[in-house]
């Protein structure tokens, strides 16, 4: 019995130029989100980017006009990932619920969506969700890109909020969502602080066991301010 003939190998294809650029960029993307969200915008160098990906810091220069525009686009990378992926939540939601939203559905589609890419996502999102921490707490220049990238998602979870408690004043939902936004970037940041504070009993790392919490938590807040549905003494 004649062995089988093996297969030809097929020639790898090779990359072409625009793939080249494409893997590049993500490579300094990569770096450069990974030291900003380590050392913020200010301690951090074009060089330091290119000695990262082992590149002359030439061709940062050749991609980039300046520092700010790398973060910017480090930052924007993934933006419109959680944005777009939040207002999808948002919207199915509304469709789930046959137009009677609560403030807990509401909250768990816009945070739980956010906190899954942390979960799910590794290290690269981790960095992320550091780097998002700084900038939505630096109004110089932060506030801008938070506007941008944020502004018509948080729109779009205010708008259900206020149908989930028609007639309170608007006032209380906004400052509802401040309060769950700022929880929300002090949990992103990782500072561990939680965990020397506990004893190792919680992990500033573990968004999941945020995820469990943080949503009903915000909406027992929301409700205590905008209906005065407060809790026994």
């Amino acid at each position: 019995m004649e062995a089988p003939l093996s297969q030809p190998v097929q020639p790898r294809r090779r990359a072409t130029k625009a793939e080249q650029r494409a893997e590049k960029m993500e490579r300094i993307l990569d770096a450069a989100e990974e030291l900003f969200s380590k050392h913020g915008l200010y301690g951090v160098t074009l060089k330091d980017v290119a000695q990262r990906v082992g590149a002359h810091h030439t061709l940062l220069n050749y991609y980039f006009d300046d520092k700010k525009a790398l973060f910017d686009a480090v930052f924007a990378r993934r933006a419109v990932v959680t944005s777009q992926r939040r207002m999808r939540a948002l919207d199915d939601y509304e469709r789930s619920c046959g137009g009677q939203p609560t403030v807990e559905g509401a909250l768990r589609a816009f945070l739980d969506t956010d906190l899954d890419l942390y979960i799910e996502g590794g290290e690269g999102w981790k960095n992320y969700a550091a780097l998002g921490a700084q900038v939505a707490n630096t109004p110089e220049w932060g506030a801008a890109l938070m506007d941008e990238h944020f502004d018509p998602v948080v729109l779009r979870l205010i708008d259900l909020l206020k149908r989930a408690l028609p007639g309170r004043a608007e006032a209380d939902i906004f400052w509802g969502y401040h309060f769950v936004t700022g929880a929300l970037m002090l949990t992103l940041a990782r500072t561990g602080r939680i965990d020397k504070l506990s004893g190792g009993a919680c992990k500033s790392d573990d968004f999941a066991a945020v995820k469990n919490r943080m949503a009903s938590f915000m909406a027992a807040g929301f409700l205590s301010v905008c209906t005065g549905e407060k809790q026994g003494t």
